[in-house]
């Protein structure tokens, strides 16, 4: 790490330690050359998600917009909030791992609808029936179908 006093490239780590919300670690560091002590922070660097929409257009991957989504879906549904978190974190890791900087729109409400298929079957319809947009009763009748199939 070069030094901030005298441009010096080597240094040593004389103290490591965490932030106090664990996303980073402040380390303080001598100067081999000039022995002036400075601080740097380590973290993890994160690769943004692009989503790609339907109509081509691409947004940043928004945790919040996705929330809303599977909210509006489990309204007035026995689903814990802490198991909506949980599977927003699990479809966020997902993501991240493919290591695929750009992931489709279709792709991450095939995600929401398998989970919320096992969660709540209600809510599950009623996200589909939205992201599918149902033009009519047949297209929702088929989707009910669908369901009734996998069940048993």
């Amino acid at each position: 790490m070069r030094c901030m006093y005298c441009g010096h490239i080597d240094s040593k780590v004389v103290d490591s330690r965490s932030t106090d919300d664990g996303t980073a670690i402040r380390r303080r560091r001598e100067c081999l050359n000039c022995g002036k002590r400075f601080t740097t922070y380590e973290k993890i660097e994160s690769v943004p998600i692009i989503v790609v929409k339907k109509d081509k257009s691409r947004q940043s991957f928004d945790r919040e917009k996705l929330e809303r989504g599977i909210l509006n879906a489990c309204a007035s549904r026995p689903v814990p909030l802490q198991t909506i978190d949980s599977m927003i974190s699990d479809i966020e890791s997902a993501l991240h791992n493919t290591l695929q900087r750009e992931v489709s729109s279709e792709k991450i409400g095939e995600m929401v609808m398998e989970r919320l298929r096992d969660i709540d079957e209600v809510a599950y319809v009623r996200f589909a029936s939205v992201y599918k947009q149902f033009k009519d009763i047949e297209t929702f009748q088929e989707e009910l179908k669908k369901l009734s199939q996998n069940k048993n």
